[in-house]
């Protein structure tokens, strides 16, 4: 039965596999960070990213000034966020050779690996070292997580925090009713910095509830009320000093919600309610506004954008971590273990269907459900091949190679898209080129930095001045920030088409098609992501579908 006996674990895998697995992990681990570090620089500004670095920058500004500069507590509406993402790269930024935006790009890059890593641990942890190699590769070759470790201020830094959390919960729960000062300081960091990225943080609560019930009705049953509620409350005075611990560090990332206690309050106020001007995006064909999403926009997605073989692996180890609470041999810490793992999924899952929130850009909110469901996909794949090897090495030996296909299949398309990795979509939907009829690729319009790029080298090989007394203008369907930082000083931007000397494009359902020449096309797996037309000398034209939200 799938997760019914812990083969392979650290102490009892015999020691050349331990070995090995664990040296194939540091391995991939290694090649990450260098590939990591070879191609950080090709990928572009978001939607977000340049008001993102300046909150970092007065985030500095308010702990330099000894807490006086306070605009970092009222800026736009981050500040109803924490900025421990934003106020590292600021720093990092003041001391290694690169701009601010490359190195953004390289901190995600490190944060993002950090996540890989814990998801390697924890995979290891509950089931196997061939466990955890297999759920390392799978969060690896997620195109969906992998891209929006470059370029995602929030939702990335969150899942990394979401998954030290829950590495530390499960540590805790094996070690009931008495965790260690190790394990309590991870849990107090991990829920510090969740918290201090998003105050959704703290619906892990939620996953805690079933978890609890399963060891305290065993203490209930092996020992009677009074001993397991004693047990109770040794557990809960052990991890106290976590709290206080998530409380500092939630403070230093986030230092709007301690200035009034209440803040953290308001803060699931704000956010309970859509809090911009409403737009639309397309889903499924239909073009609808964000609040009105349906109940199987998150559904949908993780079915289409998920790799396949993660998807299989993923079902059957949520299977498989539901199915070992039947059974009372496991011991009753790992059993609270798998189903906290499997309470990471099925959770914020069912509070989207259910309170249907308002939902866009595809999954990005949800990139902290990837690293748990790779977790047990990776104890679903190893306990496959452990059950196979006991009856056929042959069989065992056909399963990793289908593994070695199933993994092959997003890396092959991460490398087609590179470096707009996030867009992918899996194999059984056709891929980008089928998805692009009815559902959005770059929203975030990373494919900026390569048009513009492709811009200034033809203005440069032709030899083409900036006209005299003025700056180039250029109308922009997409965001205009990143546009303006990718183009430089010659260029200004615009919002329509009428006097404007070029025209940057996004392949978006909101942007039209011009009848100009073409400049510059940016295109992956024969799917236009971004144009550039040449308007000069020609009349004004709508380039919106619909009405940009300025």
């Amino acid at each position: 039965m799938l997760f019914g006996r812990r083969i392979g674990t650290a102490g009892e895998a015999p020691a050349h596999v331990t070995w090995l697995c664990d040296v194939a992990a540091c391995t991939v681990i290694a090649a990450l960070a260098g590939l990591a570090y070879l191609t950080f620089t090709d990928y572009g500004l978001g939607w977000d990213d340049y008001t993102h670095s300046q909150y970092g920058q007065l985030l500095l500004d308010y702990y330099a000034s000894g807490f006086s500069d306070r605009r970092a507590l009222s800026f736009v509406n981050l500040y109803m966020y924490g900025g421990g993402y934003d106020m590292l790269a600021a720093l990092i930024a003041k001391v290694l050779p690169f701009d601010l935006f490359e190195t953004r790009r390289l901190v995600g890059s490190a944060i993002g690996i950090v996540c890989m890593i814990i998801v390697w641990r924890l995979a290891r942890r509950l089931g196997s070292p061939i466990a955890g190699l297999i759920a390392l590769i799978l969060v690896a070759a997620t195109p969906m997580f992998y891209g929006h470790t470059f370029i995602n201020a929030k939702d990335a830094p969150f899942a990394m925090a979401m998954t030290l959390l829950l590495f530390a919960l499960v540590l805790a729960l094996e070690d009931y009713p008495r965790p260690g000062a190790t394990t309590v300081a991870l849990f107090g960091l991990g829920l510090g910095l969740a918290l201090g990225t998003r105050i959704m943080g703290g619906m892990t609560a939620l996953y805690m509830i079933l978890p609890m019930a399963v060891i305290v009705g065993h203490d209930i049953r092996e020992k009677g009320s009074k001993p397991a509620v004693i047990a109770l409350g040794v557990f809960i005075l052990r991890l106290l000093p976590g709290l206080v611990l998530a409380y500092a560090v939630m403070a230093l990332v986030w230092p709007w919600s301690v200035v009034e206690p209440l803040n953290p309050i308001r803060a699931i106020g704000y956010f309970s309610q859509f809090f911009e001007k409403p737009w639309k995006e397309i889903f499924g064909g239909q073009i609808i506004s964000v609040p009105d999403m349906p109940r199987s926009y998150l559904p949908t997605y993780l079915l289409m954008k998920l790799p396949e073989i993660l998807l299989l692996l993923g079902v059957a180890g949520l299977v498989g971590a539901l199915a070992v609470q039947a059974r009372p041999d496991i011991p009753v810490g790992r059993r609270a273990g798998l189903l906290l793992v499997a309470m990471a999924i099925v959770v914020p899952i069912a509070i989207a269907i259910a309170t249907r929130p308002a939902m866009y850009n595809g999954i990005r909110h949800f990139l902290f459900l990837l690293p748990p469901i790779c977790v047990l996909g990776g104890l679903a794949g190893a306990t496959l091949l452990y059950w196979l090897a006991d009856r056929s090495r042959i069989a065992a030996a056909a399963a990793g190679a289908a593994m070695l296909v199933g993994l092959a299949l997003p890396v092959s398309a991460m490398i087609a898209l590179h470096p707009y990795q996030y867009a992918y979509f899996n194999t059984v939907t056709g891929g980008v080129r089928t998805a692009k009829k009815s559902y959005m690729l770059d929203y975030w319009g990373l494919s900026f930095k390569q048009a513009t790029d492709e811009l200034l080298g033809i203005l440069d090989e032709r030899g083409i001045q900036t006209p005299e007394g003025r700056r180039w203008v250029v109308a922009v369907c997409g965001p205009h920030p990143p546009a303006e930082v990718e183009l430089g000083d010659d260029f200004l931007t615009t919002w329509n088409t009428k006097g404007a000397d070029f025209a940057l494009m996004l392949n978006e359902f909101y942007c039209a098609e011009l009848k100009a020449p073409e400049l510059v096309r940016i295109e992956r797996d024969g799917v236009v992501f971004a144009r550039i037309y040449d308007l000069r000398g020609r009349d004004s034209q709508p380039m919106f579908t619909l009405p940009p939200i300025q």
